[in-house]
């Protein structure tokens, strides 16, 4: 019996200071959207951002391994190193030189929302339209895809799950008015005049597209600038091993195609 009460103690211990990290952790986290109102606590703590709750003690960390490069939240092509800069203007580029919304308007006509993807988490993906600068080895990108809405499609407000990348969305064709945008938190980004937006996904964002044509914008993840990129690649390719069995949960409202 004595034996039992010591070990009880011990493992209220444990999930006394577990809940005390995952409370600080969380609160860090959330009070980083802006604003940190009642209805993001909410959907943070209760809705779709309970797996980035779950993973915020490691995207907290990652915060720290950031420095000296803090995170902007939102964040500009010029606030990456040269390199960075670098496979982000190629991969651009290629979108518009491999004349990319011509092959893929066929096949995302059928659909509400497309998602098509050439790499993922570091590893290539296979599909049937033939862009060599999308399946090129790079240091740091790690995930390079198209997202397609048709006209009057939107998402849900929603939050990404970890911070060892950053999301760099580019609206390749050109939108006719300022109905189609992104927000993430006080910011909203018109892909009429502002074609690239680059942020954290953690942060609670919306995608809007209430135009009458489909909007066309690469999806791209890179890894946070850091003195240990080694590292944060490591992360990503363990998140890889982990997400792959429940992918189909992050994109359950998309049409997954092969181009």
């Amino acid at each position: 019996m004595e034996k039992f009460i010591k070990f009880a103690i011990k493992a209220g211990k444990v999930l006394a200071g577990v809940a005390a990290v995952y409370t600080a952790a969380g609160a860090y986290d959330v009070l980083r959207n802006k604003p940190a109102d009642k209805a993001v606590v909410k959907r943070y703590f209760t809705g779709n951002g309970i797996l980035t709750w779950v993973l915020s003690p490691l995207n907290t960390l990652l915060d720290l391994l950031s420095l000296p490069y803090v995170n902007k939240g939102v964040w500009k092509l010029e606030d990456f190193p040269k390199e960075y800069q670098e496979e982000i203007t190629r991969v651009l580029d290629a979108s518009v030189r491999e004349n990319l919304v011509e092959k893929l308007e066929e096949t995302a006509k059928e659909h509400k929302r497309t998602m098509v993807f050439f790499k993922w988490y570091g590893e290539n993906v296979e599909n049937n339209i033939q862009i060599p600068d999308f399946h090129a080895d790079y240091k740091y990108i790690q995930t390079i895809g198209v997202s397609v809405f048709n006209k009057k499609q939107s998402t849900s407000k929603h939050f990404g799950p970890f911070r060892a990348t950053l999301r760099i969305l580019y609206n390749v064709n050109q939108m006719e008015d300022d109905s189609a945008y992104i927000t993430v938190g006080k910011v909203n980004n018109y892909w009429r005049t502002d074609k690239l937006f680059i942020f954290d996904d953690t942060l609670m964002h919306q995608s809007i597209n209430e135009t009458e044509q489909p909007r066309y914008n690469m999806f791209i993840d890179i890894l946070r600038p850091s003195l240990v990129p080694g590292f944060f690649r490591k992360v990503v390719s363990t998140a890889r091993f982990f997400l792959r069995s429940v992918n189909f949960l992050f994109y359950k409202n998309w049409d997954v195609v092969k181009g």
